[in-house]
């Protein structure tokens, strides 16, 4: 007798999907605006908590609670590629300027400080339950990229979503959603500039972009947030460095602002370029904790440049537009 297997959902086997909304928080129909998100990890979803009772005189036995708001904040860590970024990118900083052509490449520039920004619906599939459950209404919130000499490059996307749909047989979907290959920078072809120089003797960095979403806490019958505003775009990070020089010492004593590029490339002109143009470094220490090298890390902070905003993201792809 053949044994029938058993249907367990697993992550190896979920398909996320996504589809930019006209309207906050309403989920977009069946059609062609769907495209397929590749993704490493997520926890997304609603969750509703639990007020205990405070009800007095009803004897020791604890009564009923209440259920509480919805929250849906959760991350989504992603692969930073030369195709599939550019999404994400479009949801922190909103859409990009776009020049070139088919022939060239396409050179797509995401800016910060953007009044307005773009809401996303989400999909969450698990096929062999089926489940399928759309986190709607999600907005970025914070960006952060992490920068070492080798492994994988990947990007941590915290959002904030209005709410979620409750677990659906069929996919919110088309069933072929739009798909790009991934093409993923490899940190190995990572640098960090300074005045259009290779800053040397860096050993990590990490980059950090936030819209710092404000949540609107309505009164509403569904106990959901009516939607997230956006706030003081701010972009901060930290460059350690091998102490070798007094490049970076010298611009942190001084207090003059210093701009910095942190970039990744691929062959046939594919790169992704975070250009911050006016950036201040405090004073750190240089502290000795053994015999090998000495190192030194430098928390910054960036500010509004000449051009109107404080951070810019240029990518260099074969995606004609998002």
């Amino acid at each position: 007798m053949a044994l029938t297997p058993t249907k367990r959902a697993r992550g190896s086997n979920a398909k996320v999907i996504g589809a930019f909304e006209t309207t906050p928080g309403a989920v977009p129909a069946t059609n062609g605006s769907w495209f397929s998100l590749p993704i490493v990890s997520h926890s997304l979803g609603e969750t509703r908590g639990l007020i205990e009772s405070d009800l007095l005189g009803q004897g020791r036995e604890m009564q009923d609670p209440t259920s509480d708001v919805a929250v849906n904040d959760g991350d989504v860590v992603v692969p930073v590629d030369a195709r599939n970024f550019g999404r994400w990118l479009k949801l922190f900083f909103g859409d990009p300027a776009t020049t070139g052509n088919a022939t060239d490449g396409y050179q797509h520039v995401f800016k910060s400080g953007a009044q307005a920004l773009p809401s996303m619906s989400i999909e969450i599939g698990a096929p062999e339950i089926p489940a399928y459950t759309v986190n709607r209404g999600a907005r970025g919130n914070q960006l952060r990229i992490a920068m070492s000499r080798s492994g994988q490059l990947n990007a941590t996307c915290s959002l904030i979503c209005i709410g979620e749909t409750d677990p659906a047989a069929t996919s919110a979907g088309p069933a072929s959603p739009a798909t790009l290959d991934t093409l993923r920078f490899p940190q190995a072809t990572g640098y960090v500039n300074k005045g259009g120089q290779a800053l040397g003797s860096v050993v990590g960095a990490d980059f950090t972009f936030s819209n710092n979403l404000e949540k609107v806490e309505t009164i509403q019958a569904d106990g959901r947030i009516e939607d997230s505003d956006p706030g003081m775009a701010q972009a901060t990070g930290s460059i350690t460095v091998r102490f070798a020089d007094l490049a970076l010492l010298a611009a942190a004593t001084s207090g003059v602002p210093v701009d910095l590029v942190f970039g990744w490339s691929l062959g046939n002109g594919y790169a992704l370029i975070f250009t911050v143009p006016r950036v201040f470094l405090p004073k750190p220490k240089r502290p000795i904790t053994g015999p090998n090298g000495i190192q030194a890390q430098f928390n910054w902070q960036a500010s509004r440049g000449a051009g109107g905003f404080s951070v810019s993201a240029t990518l260099k792809t074969d995606v004609a537009s998002y």
